[in-house]
This record gives structure tokens, C-alpha cells and sequence, in this order.
């Protein structure tokens, strides 16, 4: 047949790999053939041919129709595998129609078959393998789509098919294929051997390399992929499936740039965000542009910096531009009245760029005197605050009166803490006129009878001058306040005589200075005793008095004598209505509604009412004492149970007082529960009640289960974090603001005095005052002093030298508690005699920092200990301040160094020794104070010799204008000359 072959060759597609491909053959393919070509007219015939570009090609065609059982074989030469599991074949052949041969007989077929043969090696010969079906392995039976009969002047026209056929899995390393034709007339034009596989390719931010498809069609082989560079995983693990087509499908996980590099290429590369840009975090999006006065400082940046002056805070977005500090407020205006002053300013004319502005008030008082001016103490109101305020004008009251005053309004914003320079702000000076004085803010009863009343109260916070006298208003109840008669005084205690038994009265006082009467303070309802109140309270005293008398007519005159006096001086007891009891804590007018303020209970005539008022009294049979856990300054104390009726039983502590005791020492053990008994706060030791009608009496307290603080720190030396000590600290500062409040004064804060629960709540206690009046000095602990034990490791300087104790004395002793907790229960100032302790702290030492104590801690610490009272913080301020550092614990990590040199026995460490710096310069810098290098050289003080002797005027004329700079630089030099002298004694 000579055939004019026109092939149409198919592009090799991404997918495929060829193994074999007939139509790419330079030279004859050279099959084997069976039967042998040449002995046989009915073999195979290898001719030539030509596609379509004219390229001459090579097939194979075999037509002898006329004889029945055609058994004729072509085989392929070994073909390698190459790792291919599963082998497609693609033919493409023509085949004479059997009906367009004349007289072709019945045997005459249109189809041919398809074989394979694995083999390891190219072992095939002209008779291995046999030819036969076994161990051939049959593919298929291929049948034409279409077959050709016409025949026009240019040759026969010939319709090519194509099929492809697959099979699989192979193992060995290569394979032959065979055609058997069995009775047609047909030509196999083009045979192409291929696998599939799946590409090399890039998505998902991962790369996946070459992949071959499975054994079976329906396969799926899985492969891992590989993030490109500069990428990392979001979701693992990353997997792409390779279907038998040779595509990829059903992907699994994926890669994201990281942050600093973006997506670029459609996806492929990972590319470093270039200067200028940056890209905060993984993902697909682009980098961004800096922001306003930001800038990068190499490629892939993750955050632009700010330049020199601007900052970001930690809540600003990073593609928020870098912002500045505001500049001063600007004309500030004041109106003075009397002792309060309104200040009104206009906004920054540069906000730095930022919308959350605020403004502090900085209050100076500059009232004489050669230390110059100094801070405004705490009684001092500023309405609405003094910090933070987001409006242009605040309102400052209670100031002294004929002070003059400086007032700096300072402008900040969200990054003025990032600033090494303090605000910028815009000052006036003011002087105050004449002031009444202010309320009395508190007044109680002393005692009462059926017609008359005593009644004592405080001085006015602020006296505005000497007080003259007091005027006490007072009135039924209810009549009008016009039928008010008053009373002069010139002491704050006075005695209300002429009332009517049994009745209520209303009562207010005012005080007068030479500016006149300040305003009266609010109302306040005390009620006479009733004569039935007052008889029973004489007939309950007759027992005590008979009994303590022999029996004898000399003491029944005795007896007579002492009712009559009781007649003539009604009044010495306190018996107080159900109705008069309610009013004792109510108060209107100055004082915030509902606030408790704490009674002395020794102000009472009769100590005994003071603890039937404060606390409660229990039946002894709801007690049972388990064991005794320790020895108190009365008696025994014990732990046991409390089982009071409709409640739950529950672990107590229980004071006992010992037999044989007296009176005065029953009235000191009972004066505790009346003291405890007027608090109610979770970090003040909570009373249940008292025992008094029975014997043993008893205090019953809750149980703290880990006992006094100090010890408690000493069994469990370096167990605990600092957050969790700072928490132990929040929790007394905590206790002690709220005792503050009530207006009590604790005098013996120390962390013996401390409980520890299960949890470590740290708990107020010990609120017996007895011990400060006792002259037993057994305890080294307490000195006795002005006629009363202090213990002085504990107690400020003003309350051991003059016993002035106030609240900020207990501040004092706050800080050497946070010394003891930070040091695990230490002995402050070691071993040290007192009398060594109170020299040292009048030479202004103080306790250094505790070992790994953060620093922020020990200058709350040294707050505590300002030798000026009014200097020291409020227990409200140190609260505060404790709950900023335990939300930011990063504030915790700053620890202060100890300082090396000459050897002290007690030294303020928080203040570098000089000793160890070779310049001036050195100094300043150790002291954070390194801007002012400059100013200490152009006026001459470049030596120490001389920078010790400098004074307040020397730091304001170098040009040190900032409070908080002038204070730690003149602490500084004080400490210079500490050390000094100190040296030159060692010397001598």
C-alpha cells in the first residue's frame, strides 16, 4: 500500500513525560516483527511516510485479508520505565472498512490488540517471549472510530484515529509493547509511550516539586511542600495531592510571607520590603509606606523608627505617625477668692500631633522663708482633679490663706513619659486673701446625763489662721433651727447643760479666726438619758458597790453619800437609746453621706459601752477552743471553732484573757475588740465577736492560717515572685488606706503585726494600744519614750521625738514593712541599737534596697521615709502606684545597684557613691541628670569639693529649673556630703 500518511503530531503537554515517541525516528525503528518479514506475506511492514510538515516518519502497516487466522505481531524495543507506575500509550493508526474490499471473506477484521511485557533488562529476542497472550499481558482490544473505503485521483484518503490506552502499576525497570493484528487491513501510523506527573509549581507561598502520578488512574499521591524563602507556615501540614492526570488538586495548609517581606510575582517570591517600608506582621498584604517622621534603618523592617524627638506609644498603631510632645498651654488666666483660685488657659499652640492632650496642675507654695518655694501639701483641692485633665480649667481650693502661690500648667500627651524632658508648661503666681476657716469635719460625745450633754470635735482642716474661739449652735430636734441657742468656747470640748430629759438635739459648730466664722459643720443628734435610763443605771451600779463595800452602817452612810454625788453629777454614764445609737455615725453637711469615722473607745466615760457598742457579743457554749497556737500580751491565744446559730461552723482564732486579771487590764484586752469592731474592710482582721458575760472573756477573730508576716517570710525565704510580694504589699497598703479614712492611727504598723491567710491576703492586725502605756521594756522591740514604749525601727522621726502619730507617721512604718517583705523578713537596720537607728536616721539614712529589690519599690520606699511628714504619700497614692506596677510588670525588672566604696552602716543606696566616679560628668550621668554636664562646667563646679557644697540657690542658678531634677540632684550632693564626712571620720 503506498499511503500518504498525514500525522498530526500533539504538543507534549506540562504534564507528560514521553518514553518512547515513533514520529521523532531519524532512521528505520527496526521492530520485531512475527512472523519475519520477508517469510511471510502477512507480517508487519515497516514503510516510510510524511506528516504534515513534509518530515518523513516511520510506520507500520499490514493488510492480508484474504487469509483466515492471521496471527501477525510487531514488537517495540525495551523502553525504560524510569519510574513511571502506570504507562499510557497513545496510537494513532487507520483501518481499511472489511465491506469496501471486494470479496473479502468473513474473517476480515477491523480491530487489532494491544500487549505489554515487563522485563528488568533488554532480554527480548525474535522467539522470547513467546508469541502468545501469556505471558504477554493484555491491554485492550482497539477498535477505529472511523475507517476509510473511498478512493479519488490523488491515492486512497485515509481517516486517522487516536486512542490512548493506560496500564499499571509496573515495578520492573522497563517494559515492550506489541500490536497482534488477526485479519485486517490497517496501518499504525504513530505510537507515543508517556507517564503523567504532576509539575514542579509554586502556590499557596510553598513550593512543590515534581510529582508522579499514582499506579491506578484513580490515585491521589500526596507531597509536602516547602515555604519559599522568606516565608513561614500558617496552617501545617502543607500538602498538594497529585491526581492520575498529572494535575494538582485538593491543597492542604499554606505559606505566608513574614513580616518585613511581601508577596510578590503572583505569589512566588517573598521579597524584603524595601527602605522606607515596612510590613508589621506575616500575611499577604503589602508593605506600607513609613509614616510621618519615622524612617527604617535596613530592608525587610517590620517597624519604622521614630526619628530623634518623635515617639509612639505602645497602644499607637505602627502605621501612625511618630508624634511629639505638646507645647506649653498658653494664656493662663487666674481669679483669686479668698482662699480658692479658678485657673483657665487656652490649648497648646502645637499639640504634637496628637489628639489626647491633657494638662496637670503643679502646685508651689512660696510662702517665706529661705527654702524657697515647695510643693502644695495634700489637703490641697484641685476640681476636677489635678492630673489629666481634658478640660482647659480646673478649680484649686483650701489653700492657706495670705500664701502666695505658684501654679504651673503643664501640657501632656500619650508620649510625654517617652520624653527625657519634663512638660512644657505656662505658670502664674498668685497670692491669697484672709479666709475663714474651714468645717469641722468631726464631732462626738463624751458623755451625757438626763439634762445635759458633753460633746468634744476636731480642729477645722484648715484653721486658716489662729482659731479664736468656737461657736456651738444647738436645738430640739423637733423645733426649728430658728429656736437655735449658742455657745461660745475656746477650747473644742464643751458641756451643753439646762436640756430636757429624753430629748433629741441637733448640733452644729463653726470656728472664728479674725476673718470671721468659717461655716458650721453638718448636724449632728445626740438625746439626753431619760430618768428611767438613768435610775437603772444607778440601780446596776448599787450591786458593784455594795459588794465592794463591808457590810456596816459607816458604809451604808458611805453608800448615801456617793448617791448623792451621783445625783449632783449626772452625766458620767453613756447609756444611749437603740434610736440615739443609729444617729452616732450619721452626719450631713461636709461630710461624704454614710462615711464611718472611728471612735477612741477610751473617750468613753465607761470603756465597757464602747465594747458592747462595737461588738458582739457571743455565748460561750458557740465556742469550742481546739488548741492554744501561741502566747498574747493577756493571755493565751488558741484556734477552735465558732458555731453561732443558723450559720455555718467556721475556724476562728480566740484571745483569752488570763485569771487573775484586773479590771484596768480587762479594759485594755476588751479596748481591742472595740477598736477592731468599727472595721469592716478584707484586708483589716475581721472580729466576730467577743466573750464577757463568761469566763475565760475572749476576742474571737477569723483564723489566719500561715500567722505573722515576718515569720511567715522567714519560713519561706526566696519562694515567692515579686508580683506576688508587691501583691502581699497592695493588700496592707490597702488595709491601711481604709483605716486612714476612718481617721485611725495604727502606731505599731510592722509585719509582725501582720496576718497571712491560706492565700496570702495579708491582713491589718494588733490594734491593742495598751503596750505604748505599760512601762515593762521585757520587749527590745519598744523603747520607751516621753513616758510610753515606741518601737522605734518602725516609727517616724516627728512621732519618737514629739509622739505626734498620724497617718503619715504610719506611712513611716509602711515603708520599713516593704523593706521587711522585700528582704523576707529581715530585721531592719540589723543589729543596730536604737538609740544607733534614731541617730542615723536624724543624719537622713535609710535602709538600702534588699537584695534583687526593683527600684521602682525602693523609691516608694524612700517616699515613705521623707523626713517631712507632709512629703510622704497618702496610703490612696501608694495604692495606686502599687496597682500600676503589678499591671505593668515590666516596671519590676529594674533593679537598684548596690553601691560599692566605703562601707557604711546604713547608707541610701538609691544615690550612687561618688567615691566611684572619676569626674563630675560621671556622676551627673550615673544620676540620670546628664544634661546639665554642660551648665555644671560653665559655672565652675567640675570638682566634688566644690559640687558638695553647692546649695539650692547654686542648682537653680547652674539652670536647674524642674522640681524633680532640683530635688534629686540636691539629694545627691546631701549624700556626697554624708559619704565625705563619713570618710573623713574613717580617716581621723
Amino acid at each position: 500500500l503506498n499511503l500518504l500518511l498525514l500525522v498530526h503530531k500533539t504538543p507534549t503537554a506540562l504534564s507528560l513525560e514521553t518514553l518512547m515517541d515513533s514520529t521523532t525516528a531519524t532512521a528505520e525503528l527496526g521492530w520485531t516483527v512475527y512472523p519475519v518479514s520477508g517469510t511471510s506475506d502477512n507480517s508487519w511492514e515497516e514503510v516510510s511516510g510524511y506528516d504534515e510538515n513534509m518530515n518523513t516518519i516511520r510506520t507500520y502497516q499490514v493488510c492480508n485479508v484474504f487469509d483466515s487466522n492471521q496471527n501477525n505481531w510487531v514488537r517495540t524495543k525495551y523502553i525504560r520505565r524510569r519510574g513511571a507506575q502506570r504507562i499510557h500509550v497513545e496510537m494513532k493508526f487507520s483501518v481499511r472498512d472489511c465491506s469496501s474490499i471486494p470479496n473479502v471473506p468473513g474473517s476480515c477484521k477491523e480491530t487489532f490488540n494491544l500487549y505489554y511485557y515487563e522485563s528488568d533488562s533488554d532480554t527480548a529476542n525474535r522467539n522470547s517471549p513467546p508469541w502468545m497472550e501469556n505471558p504477554w499481558i493484555k491491554v485492550d482490544t482497539i477498535a477505529a472510530d472511523e475507517s476509510f473505503s473511498q478512493v479519488d485521483l490523488g491515492g486512497r484518503v485515509m481517516k486517522i484515529n487516536t486512542e490512548v490506552r493506560s496500564f499499571g502499576p509496573v515495578s520492573k525497570n522497563g517494559f515492550y509493547l506489541a500490536f497482534q493484528d488477526y485479519g485486517g487491513c490497517m496501518s499504525l501510523i504513530a505510537v507515543r509511550v508517556f507517564y503523567r506527573k504532576c509539575p514542579r509549581i509554586i502556590t499557596n507561598g510553598a513550593l512543590f516539586q515534581e510529582t508522579l502520578s499514582g499506579a491506578e488512574s484513580t490515585s491521589l499521591v500526596a507531597a509536602r511542600g516547602v515555604c519559599i524563602p522568606n516565608a513561614e507556615e500558617v496552617d501545617v501540614p502543607i500538602k498538594l495531592y497529585c491526581n492520575g492526570d498529572g494535575e494538582w488538586m485538593v491543597p492542604i495548609g499554606r505559606c505566608m510571607c513574614k513580616a518585613g517581606n511581601e508577596a510578590v510575582e503572583n505569589g512566588t517570591v517573598c521579597r524584603a520590603c524595601p527602605s522606607g517600608f515596612f510590613k508589621s506582621t506575616q500575611g499577604d498584604q503589602l508593605c506600607l509606606q513609613c509614616p510621618i517622621n519615622s524612617r527604617t534603618t535596613s530592608e525587610g523592617a517590620i517597624n519604622c523608627v521614630c526619628r530623634n524627638g518623635y515617639y509612639r506609644t505602645d497602644s499607637d498603631p505602627l502605621q501612625m505617625p511618630c508624634t511629639t510632645v505638646p507645647s506649653a498651654p498658653q494664656a493662663v488666666i487666674s481669679s483669686v477668692n479668698e482662699t480658692s483660685v479658678m485657673l483657665e488657659w487656652m490649648s497648646p499652640r502645637d499639640s504634637g500631633g496628637r489628639e489626647d492632650v491633657v494638662y496637670n496642675i503643679i502646685c508651689k507654695s512660696c510662702g517665706g522663708g529661705r527654702g524657697g518655694c515647695t510643693r502644695c501639701g495634700d489637703n490641697v483641692q484641685f476640681v476636677p482633679r489635678q492630673l489629666g485633665l481634658t478640660e482647659s480649667r480646673v478649680y484649686i481650693s483650701d489653700l492657706l490663706a495670705h500664701t502666695q502661690y505658684t501654679f504651673e500648667v503643664q501640657a501632656v500627651n500619650g508620649v510625654s513619659d517617652q520624653s527625657p524632658y519634663s512638660p512644657q508648661y505656662a505658670s502664674v503666681n498668685i497670692t491669697t486673701n484672709q479666709a475663714a476657716p474651714s468645717t469641722v469635719s468631726i464631732m462626738h460625745q463624751v458623755s451625757r446625763s438626763v439634762d445635759s450633754i458633753t460633746l468634744s470635735w476636731s480642729q477645722p482642716d484648715q484653721p486658716n489662721g489662729v482659731i479664736l474661739d468656737y461657736e456651738l449652735q444647738y436645738y430640739e430636734k423637733d423645733l426649728s433651727e430658728h429656736n437655735a441657742s449658742t455657745i461660745r468656747s475656746q477650747t473644742n470640748t464643751v458641756v451643753i447643760r439646762g436640756l430636757k430629759p429624753g430629748s433629741i438635739y441637733v448640733f452644729q459648730v463653726r470656728a472664728r479666726t479674725v476673718a470671721g466664722f468659717g461655716r458650721y459643720s453638718g448636724k449632728l443628734y445626740f438625746q439626753t438619758m431619760t430618768e428611767e435610763e438613768y435610775n437603772t443605771s444607778i440601780q446596776e451600779k448599787l450591786p458593784l458597790i455594795i459588794g465592794s463595800a463591808a457590810a456596816g452602817l459607816v458604809f451604808l452612810i458611805a453608800l448615801v453619800v456617793i448617791i448623792i454625788v451621783c445625783n449632783r453629777r449626772r452625766g458620767f454614764d453613756r447609756h444611749d437609746s437603740e434610736y440615739t445609737d443609729k444617729l452616732q455615725h450619721y452626719t450631713s453637711g461636709h461630710m461624704t453621706p454614710g462615711m464611718k469615722i472611728y471612735i477612741d473607745p477610751f473617750t468613753y466615760e465607761d470603756p465597757n459601752e464602747a465594747v458592747r457598742e462595737f461588738a458582739k457579743e457571743i455565748d460561750i457554749s458557740c465556742v469550742k477552743i481546739e488548741q492554744v497556737i501561741g502566747a498574747g500580751e493577756f493571755g493565751e491565744v488558741c484556734s477552735g471553732n465558732l458555731k453561732l446559730p443558723g450559720k455555718r461552723e467556721m475556724f476562728v482564732a480566740i484571745k483569752t484573757l488570763k485569771s487573775g486579771y484586773t479590771e484596768k487590764q480587762r479594759r485594755d484586752f476588751l479596748s481591742e475588740a472595740s477598736i477592731m469592731g468599727q472595721f469592716d474592710h478584707p484586708n483589716v482582721i475581721h472580729l466576730e465577736g467577743v466573750v464577757t458575760k463568761s469566763s475565760p472573756v475572749m476576742i474571737i477573730t477569723e483564723f489566719m492560717e500561715n500567722g505573722s508576716l515576718d515569720t511567715f517570710l522567714r519560713q519561706n525565704d526566696g519562694q515567692f515572685t515579686v508580683i506576688q510580694l508587691v501583691g502581699m504589699l497592695r493588700g496592707i497598703a490597702s488595709g491601711m488606706k481604709y483605716l486612714a479614712d476612718m481617721n485611725y492611727v495604727h502606731r505599731d504598723l510592722a509585719a509582725r503585726n501582720i496576718l497571712v491567710n491560706s492565700n496570702l491576703v495579708c491582713k491589718v492586725s494588733d490594734f491593742g494600744l495598751s503596750r505604748f502605756l505599760e512601762d515593762d521594756t521585757s520587749d527590745p522591740t519598744y523603747t520607751s519614750a516621753l513616758g510610753g514604749k515606741i518601737p522605734i525601727r518602725w516609727t517616724a522621726p516627728e512621732a519618737i521625738q514629739y509622739r505626734k502619730f498620724t497617718s503619715a507617721s504610719d506611712v513611716w512604718s509602711y515603708g520599713i514593712v516593704m523593706w521587711e517583705v522585700m528582704s523576707y523578713g529581715e530585721r531592719p537596720y540589723w543589729d543596730m541599737t536604737n538609740q544607733d537607728v534614731i541617730n542615723a536616721i536624724e543624719q537622713d539614712y535609710r535602709l538600702p534596697p534588699p537584695m534583687d529589690c526593683p527600684s521602682a519599690l525602693h523609691q516608694l520606699m524612700l517616699d515613705c521615709w521623707q523626713k517631712d511628714r507632709n512629703n510622704r504619700p497618702k496610703f490612696s497614692q501608694i495604692v495606686n502606684n502599687l496597682d500600676k506596677m503589678i499591671r505593668n510588670p515590666n516596671t519590676l525588672k529594674a533593679m537598684t545597684p548596690l553601691s560599692s566604696g566605703v562601707h557604711l552602716p546604713l547608707l541610701d543606696r538609691s544615690i550612687p557613691d561618688f567615691s566611684t566616679f572619676s569626674s563630675v560628668d560621671e556622676w551627673l550621668d550615673a544620676i540620670k541628670m546628664g544634661q546639665y554636664k554642660d551648665n555644671f562646667a560653665n559655672s565652675d563646679f567640675s570638682t566634688f569639693d566644690v559640687v558638695s557644697q553647692m546649695t539650692m540657690e547654686d542648682i537653680l542658678r547652674v539652670g536647674v529649673t524642674l522640681a524633680g531634677h532640683q530635688k534629686k540632684i540636691l539629694n545627691s550632693i546631701q549624700m556626697m556630703r554624708a559619704q565625705m564626712n563619713q570618710i573623713q571620720s574613717v580617716e581621723v
